[in-house]
């Protein structure tokens, strides 16, 4: 089952057709960078492209439509295998909408959630073989131990009663710990029924650095089995609210904010150290630096892209379809702060290629989902835009 993401488009101009079809066709492109505004930290780079690539516009016409609004603080949009949408609310509950955004049902009953700060009900995913057994599992702010973590539960939709049967805590993202700040956190599943979490670092300055301590849960990203083991695939994250599978080759890619300055895209490796809080592109609140205030450290892994100043990137995915060429295989990236969908265009693991989608709505987009030629883009405000070929 395909997690939601891959296909928005926004307010984009039409440039000169053949112009931009040759730099689609090389992968390049001769358009000046989308960010112009002078950065926080101003770090050097790694290599060549790792921020501020040429820009690139999208030709093929599509249209966006606003198929809902103010949902109510929403964290996450997924199509659901049958092809309707499923939301998640941070106060706790969810909603069945179809796929012209009409309200279908509530899912009420769900465990209680720390909705406080960045806490609350996040990221839902679809077992694999949904159509037969029922089974979902979602993310969440968990009261725990004298603190709070990120918990993710599963369990039988039973859509008729509004309610989720059978729940079951499967994972604890330990140690819990002060503060309700940076859960992360997305879910998405594999070809092989592995379930991908997320987990943020808690935001403080003597906690986040566990997020290199291979004995806690923190700043990391999980693998959880179909039997239910739970181990470690990546470290050294901030707050990663975005993950997906590339369809085209089963790579897992992350969206990571930074502090002031240095929100990334990483491409997961197992076994990898991504670098928080040794390495980042970014400073402190105070604009004091980070630590030594290094970027580069043996045994860490670079960023494939980065941004400074922030975008403050949240739910990610890759378009797959067929029905505007040009995004063929791009990552899409809700925006916060930066107020609209990022399209990065990506060849060989690098990105060669960047435009802005959506900007005319000024809304802070919090995730983007994809399935059967259409994107879906979903707003802190809970707005629902739909996305489709013209």
């Amino acid at each position: 089952m395909e997690r939601a993401c891959s296909f928005l488009l926004a307010g984009l101009l039409l440039f000169g057709h053949s112009v931009v079809r040759a730099n689609y066709q090389t992968g390049r492109d001769s358009l000046p960078p989308v960010e112009t505004k002078p950065g926080f930290a101003n770090y050097k780079p790694a290599f060549a492209g790792q921020t501020r690539v040429a820009g690139a516009k999208t030709v093929t016409p599509y249209k966006v439509e606003k198929i809902a609004g103010k949902l109510g603080n929403p964290f996450a949009i997924v199509v659901m295998p049958d092809g309707r949408l499923m939301v998640t609310l941070k106060s706790g509950t969810m909603e069945i909408h179809d796929k012209d955004g009409a309200l279908v049902k509530k899912i009420t009953g769900l465990p209680e959630v720390v909705y406080a700060g960045q806490g609350g009900l996040l990221d839902v995913a679809f077992d694999p073989h949904y159509a037969s057994n029922k089974l979902m599992y979602w993310s969440y702010s968990e009261k725990y131990d004298r603190g709070t973590l990120t918990a993710v539960a599963k369990g039988r939709l039973n859509e008729a009663a509004g309610k989720v049967d059978n729940i079951a805590v499967i994972f604890r993202a330990t140690p819990a710990t002060k503060g309700n700040l940076q859960f992360g956190s997305r879910l998405v599943f594999d070809k092989k029924g592995d379930l991908f979490v997320s987990v943020g670092e808690k935001f403080a300055p003597d906690v986040r650095v566990q997020a290199q301590s291979m004995s806690s849960y923190l700043g990391k990203i999980v693998k959880i089995s179909p039997e239910g083991k739970a181990e470690i695939v990546s470290s050294g994250h901030r707050n990663p609210e975005g993950l997906d599978i590339d369809a085209a080759n089963g790579e897992l890619w992350e969206s990571e904010f930074g502090p002031h300055g240095g929100d990334e895209i990483n491409l997961i490796r197992p076994g990898r150290n991504y670098g928080w809080p040794v390495i980042t592109y970014g400073l402190e609140y105070s604009n004091d630096k980070v630590g030594e205030g290094i970027q580069q450290k043996a045994g860490m892994e670079q960023p494939v892209y980065y941004w400074d100043p922030v975008v403050s990137p949240s739910g990610i995915c890759f378009y797959n379809g067929s029905a505007i060429p040009e995004w063929k295989n791009n990552l899409f990236v809700a925006c916060l702060s930066g107020q609209h969908v990022d399209r990065l265009i990506i060849r060989n693991d690098r990105v060669v290629g960047e435009e802005r989608l959506l900007a005319d709505k000024k809304q802070r987009f919090r995730d983007v989902a994809y399935a059967n030629n259409i994107l879906y883009a979903i707003t802190d405000d809970g707005d629902i835009y739909r996305i489709i070929k013209q």
